[in-house]
């Protein structure tokens, strides 16, 4: 089966205040911050349609406008570079433009991440599609989508990524206790526990911003209470799932052991734009150049 025919759309919620980054993002989303030279949102984007989920969703809040701005066209901007003779430029702004089939969608009141989901509903329709948080950019040379699309598929039900952290370090994440399945690159997800403390967590597998849902989730979706934060929380619909029967239940889990950065987290995202750009056509060979100095000052 050709997965990528079947899962056809993805779902980016971008609604978020970007709190974390103030003062950078009083004025700009927290989507738009650069990492290297494109804004963390493309990195999102193009993850999806490399695997060919070229109808995109983008759940957006107010103030939220540039993010529609970078995926349109700008005829002056394209007709000045192409009058400069500037094609890799030219190329790289009509790269942004050119990513997919794109389409946006405003949450309205900000009700939380199931809520954000749910305002899918009518684009998505009875199709099996993914969603992809704008804080967590996977490293491009990594596959994760690909393989969570392989495993929907397969298994018919929804699935989650996972990574394994410090068991000290579980209680800032979701955790997923787990069963493993013979001969299987995936896992059966038994429940979902809300930031655990360390000593009560069911294992150190925390879930990241990768789902590939059913459009079963929909519909317990709009059975789900407002639970932390009063908020409509996407990880008690997936609890519901796991605990179900029938077509479109059933959890699993795939664990990435690529590189993730949480670009919403200052440390992590100046991680990002250091290990992107080392390996960066036109900035990598500098940059190492000058980093093995720039280190080693830092130890006098």
């Amino acid at each position: 089966m050709n997965t990528a025919k079947v899962l056809r759309k993805a779902v980016i919620p971008a609604a978020g205040l970007g709190t974390r980054f103030l003062p950078a993002t009083k004025a700009m989303p927290k989507e738009m911050l650069p990492v290297v030279d494109k804004p963390a949102i493309q990195y999102v984007v193009e993850e999806a349609v490399k695997v060919g989920l070229t109808d995109i969703l983008m759940v957006t809040g107010r103030s939220k406008r540039a993010l529609e701005d970078h995926f349109d066209r700008v005829p002056s901007l394209e007709s000045t570079l192409e009058a400069k003779g500037d094609t890799k430029k030219l190329a790289a702004i009509q790269e942004a433009t050119n990513l997919g089939d794109i389409h946006y969608v405003r949450q309205g009141d900000p009700k939380g991440l199931g809520h954000a989901v749910l305002r899918a509903r009518q684009h998505v329709g009875d199709e099996p599609f993914a969603v992809l948080l704008g804080d967590d950019l996977i490293d491009p040379r990594d596959e994760l989508l690909s393989t969570m699309i392989e495993v929907q598929a397969k298994t018919g039900g929804s699935v989650i990524a996972l990574i394994e952290v410090e068991p000290s370090q579980i209680s800032a994440y979701g955790c997923a206790d787990i069963s493993e399945i013979d001969g299987e690159n995936y896992v059966r997800v038994n429940k979902l526990v809300e930031k655990p403390d360390a000593g009560e967590a069911p294992s150190n597998l925390a879930v990241i911003g990768r789902y590939v849902l059913h459009p079963a989730v929909f519909d317990v979706l709009e059975e789900t209470e407002p639970g932390r934060g009063d908020e409509i929380q996407l990880t008690d619909a997936l609890q519901t799932l796991a605990a179900g029967d029938g077509e479109g239940y059933g959890v699993y889990g795939v664990v990435f052991r690529g590189r993730r950065y949480d670009t919403g987290d200052k440390l992590s995202y100046l991680k990002a734009v250091m290990t992107l750009a080392v390996d960066s056509e036109d900035l990598g060979a500098d940059l190492r150049a000058w980093l093995p100095g720039f280190v080693g000052s830092l130890k006098d």
